[in-house]
């Protein structure tokens, strides 16, 4: 008598199989909008740093009647707004069941335009400047700016390596946090930090330490983006999410602070993220649980 072979898995159904080509092409409307309005922030974005430049070069430094601050504080919020738009696509995919292969590959090259060009030539012609330029970023700055552009564009690969429905993975990983600083949180951080020495500099202060202060920051975000620190996910979050109601109120009076001190607020609420991964990252290594473990072994077998 043969040995009984094991049974074959049967396939899966067209419109189930992520790599059906039917189905991987296909393209939704709501999510694909979103991403689309990513992409429209980060390419408008860029043209607002163009204009910035030509504003400081001409000789009344003014550009179609707006000074190089106006359109740098413009391309500050549509970074920002496009990390709105970012966090809208996925979340709309996945509460519609409508997600595709499609649709992730969309939102990473609207991620590198977005998150990885538009941050860097914003600082690369910030710093130019001629009020608070150095002199030494003129010949390494365009270095500093492509290996920020670099780190971004190989954590998005990495994470669509991580996510594909056909990665196999030896130990199934029971967190949802991201490995490595999300893309769209170092972009908002590189733009939160112009927004603050912008503000300094209609207060009259020097932004001379400051504009030093912007290669270096570039450096680190990007070593954290292709770093294997956890950093928290909202993945979580949802319409079933409760909250009790001196939290919602309390939520409510820190928004309102936040929007009236917006040029400080936005980079104290990315440098405490920041920072909390990397104390929590640090705690879990030398203080580390069962499960810290757990997922360390998953993310060994799952990263590249």
């Amino acid at each position: 008598m043969p040995q009984d072979q094991p049974e074959k898995p049967e396939p899966l159904n067209p419109r189930e199989d992520p790599y059906n080509v039917t189905q991987a092409s296909r393209i939704y409307l709501l999510p694909n909008l979103m991403t689309a309005g990513n992409l429209f922030c980060g390419f408008t974005s860029l043209i607002f740093c163009i204009f910035a430049r030509l504003a400081e070069s001409s000789f009344d430094r003014l550009y179609l009647d707006h000074s190089p601050n106006y359109y740098y504080r413009g391309a500050v919020f549509l970074i920002l707004g496009a990390a709105v738009f970012d966090s809208l696509d996925g979340r709309l995919a996945r509460m519609g069941g409508r997600e595709s292969l499609f649709g992730a590959e969309f939102d990473s090259l609207a991620d590198v335009v977005s998150f990885g060009i538009a941050p860097a030539m914003m600082v690369f012609f910030f710093i130019l400047s001629p009020t608070q330029g150095v002199e030494w970023f003129r010949h390494i700055g365009w270095a500093v700016g492509f290996i920020y552009l670099l780190c971004a564009a190989m954590r998005l690969a990495r994470f669509n390596v991580i996510t594909n429905p056909l990665m196999h993975r030896a130990v199934k990983d029971p967190s949802k946090d991201f490995i490595g600083l999300p893309v769209p949180t170092a972009a908002a951080t590189v733009a939160a930090t112009l927004l603050c020495l912008i503000r300094l500099g209609e207060m009259e202060r020097t932004l001379k330490k400051g504009a030093f202060g912007l290669p270096m920051l570039l450096l680190l975000i990007s070593f954290l983006m292709m770093s294997t620190i956890r950093f928290p996910s909202g993945k979580n979050l949802s319409m079933q999410t409760r909250i009790r109601i001196r939290y919602f109120v309390l939520l409510f009076i820190v928004a309102g602070l936040i929007f009236y001190f917006r040029e400080f607020a936005f980079l104290g609420l990315c440098m405490s993220f920041i920072l909390f991964g990397i104390i929590r990252h640090i705690k879990r290594r030398f203080f580390g649980s069962k499960d810290s473990n757990i997922a360390a072994d998953a993310h060994r077998g799952t990263s590249v």
